[in-house]
């Protein structure tokens, strides 16, 4: 306020003095400072890119193909300097009133980006490292699964980041000492996970005996096609082979060893019982500035917590209409029970079951691809695949997630799931995952942003996690109103999700900010939700050891429908579906304030329309 009352006074003495107020820019002037700023952004981000060689992977771009990014402390501070420049130059070369919409808020953007990447600075010792998908699994995974092989030099460059990720985990373990020299350690529960996926990767041929370990055996695959494809002779296979050999011994092996030795040097320093965000140091602060950056709002631990239980009790309200739908006459406790537990439910834990859970999930996405043009405008083009976990990352339980395809579409978007435990994956949840990782969740989403043209191409790789995983959330409720969820168990499933995401609000703050126990958690997520057990034990140490994440979906998912219902009520019969989802979906991943603003413009420039 005292900004605003500052610069009216200012105005007032320059109108007492007789001087003119600016002329307002003209359409060409704004459609030139527009462009030029546009293509200022993309000159920026192209310099950002290149300080991240597994960001240009995974953009399908073979720039640094043989390199990986710097993980030290070091790197994040240039990293905050530079965008510290980069703000700054924008904000003296371009005038915010002299830019269109769609650059107006490309400009927000930058900003907030610099200032979120500040806030975030302030606790970098705060996140844990060796957790559940970490980089001691995230790395082999990056080089197996997306870095592409077509030619020599492009397996050149794979045995070169093998290299690369004996350095990138030496720089990961110089920061978890510094987080553990101030006193933030992961609970003892991660300490042995990552321990046990360490080994998991070093373990078998080419470090010792047994089969092949899995990107060894990656290796000998990519060279072997290349061979039968031509690309390269046998000798010069077996060269390449044996330097992948030497890189895999003398540089990977010994940085996983010594990331190993020191979690169990560390482990009797780690707590038995796992504790949240509030005790570590500037615990407290800490989650604050996690919710914020998670949800994109200014809610509170508290008003979170509150939501979460008003949520959970109105999706019991639907639960029981089900429970009553299906004729089963016991409590909703007891039907919760019956869902985690009854055989018609659970494909065999084997391979047949695995394939039989994967053509599942093929049909329902094939189905629901079909219906899309009824509700969408913009589709992407770029193709989805289901995959199964690769085994030496794999948990029982644990979530299904995405990775995004290549903003050309070349490589297809893959929806991952957790397979080792087939008990722990119901056939009544598959379609709302399906749904919600697939289409139209996350893979419409995220491919119809890399494919968006003119707005900069950071745009089209932003990601807040509010807006992409309170659209898949979104989703998963879309899908009852296409039509589908013929089943009234898998109706259910929805709903077994949906309250999963509204328990999450209560448990995420029971553990960070109300100091709740891990087995308080796993009883209150049991007590109120069908999940089964096995998913609910690794569901619960996720959010303990990533804190405040858990909540954007809940409350992304709230905000969508909220602007929906407001859409409908203002615009009557000229609201259409396709004219709703196109834009949110076609600005790119937004925080929620500047979602929401977008939709109110666009709810404005319909009603006026004759």
């Amino acid at each position: 306020m005292r900004v605003l009352f500052t610069a009216a006074v200012s105005l007032l003495a320059l109108a007492a003095c007789g001087n003119p107020a600016p002329a307002a820019p003209t359409a060409e002037e704004i459609a030139k400072a527009s462009a030029d700023i546009n293509a200022w952004f993309d000159a920026e981000y192209e310099e950002e890119l290149q300080m991240s060689p597994i960001a240009l992977t995974f953009q399908g771009r073979k720039d640094q193909y043989d390199k990986l990014d710097d993980f030290s402390e070091a790197a994040i501070d240039r990293d905050l300097e530079w965008r510290r420049a980069s703000v700054a130059e924008m904000k003296e070369k371009f005038v915010p009133e002299n830019l269109n919409e769609e650059a107006r808020t490309s400009y927000d953007l930058w900003s907030l980006e610099l200032e979120m990447t500040e806030k975030a600075a302030k606790f970098r010792r705060s996140p844990y490292i060796f957790v559940k998908d970490g980089p001691h699994t995230f790395l082999p995974q990056f080089v197996m699964q997306f870095h592409e092989v077509a030619d020599k030099s492009d397996m050149d460059a794979y045995v070169s980041r093998i290299g690369e990720i004996g350095r990138a985990m030496d720089q990961t373990l110089e920061q978890a000492k510094l987080a553990a020299a101030e006193g933030n350690r992961a609970p003892r529960f991660a300490y042995e996970d990552s321990i046990n996926l360490s080994a998991n990767v070093i373990a078998g041929a080419p470090f010792g005996p047994g089969a092949d370990s899995p990107i060894w055996a990656d290796v000998k695959s990519e060279l072997k096609t290349l061979v039968d494809g031509g690309k390269l002779t046998a000798d010069e296979a077996k060269a390449i082979e044996t330097a992948a050999k030497m890189a895999l011994i003398d540089k990977l092996k010994p940085a996983y060893e010594r990331v190993i030795a020191w979690l169990k040097e560390d482990l009797p320093k780690t707590s038995e019982q796992a504790t949240g965000a509030s005790a570590l140091k500037d615990g407290v602060a800490f989650y604050d500035n996690a919710l914020a950056q998670q949800t994109t709002t200014t809610m509170t631990a508290n008003e979170i917590h509150e939501l979460g239980l008003s949520e959970v009790a109105r999706i019991h309200g639907e639960m029981e209409k089900i429970k009553a739908q299906v004729g089963f006459t016991g409590t909703l406790v007891e039907f919760f029970d019956f869902m985690r537990t009854s055989p018609k439910f659970q494909l065999s834990n084997d391979d047949a079951g695995r394939a039989q859970y994967i053509k599942m999930s093929e049909d329902y996405l094939a189905g629901m691809t079909a219906k899309l043009p009824e509700y969408f405008g913009i589709l992407p083009k770029a193709k989805l695949v289901v995959k199964r976990v690769e085994p030496f990352r794999e948990e029982a339980g644990g979530a299904q997630h995405y990775f995004p395809s290549t903003p050309d579409g070349a490589r297809p978007g893959v929806f991952y799931a957790h397979l080792s435990d087939m008990k722990s994956m119901p056939t009544y949840t598959l379609e709302a995952i399906a749904y919600h990782e697939g289409v139209p969740g996350h893979h419409l989403q995220i491919a119809i942003a890399q494919e968006l043209t003119g707005i900069p191409k950071f745009r089209t790789q932003y990601g807040s996690t509010a807006y992409q995983e309170g659209w898949g959330l979104y989703s998963e409720a879309l899908s009852k109103d296409m039509g589908f969820y013929t089943d009234p168990y898998s109706d259910f499933g929805r709903l077994g999700a949906e309250i999963w995401r509204a328990i999450r609000l209560v448990v995420d703050t029971g553990i960070h900010s109300k100091g709740w126990t891990e087995e308080q958690a796993v009883k209150y997520f049991l007590d109120n939700g069908p999940t089964p057990e096995g998913a609910v034990r690794s569901e619960v140490r996720r959010y303990i050891v990533w804190p405040g994440q858990a909540t954007a979906y809940k409350i992304g998912m709230l905000k969508i429908q909220e602007l929906r219902a407001l859409a409908q009520k203002e615009l009557g019969d000229k609201f259409t579906m396709a004219g709703f989802h196109d834009t949110v979906l076609g600005g790119g991943s937004l925080p929620l304030p500047v979602l929401e603003a977008r939709v109110k413009r666009w709810i404005d420039r319909v009603a006026a329309q004759q």
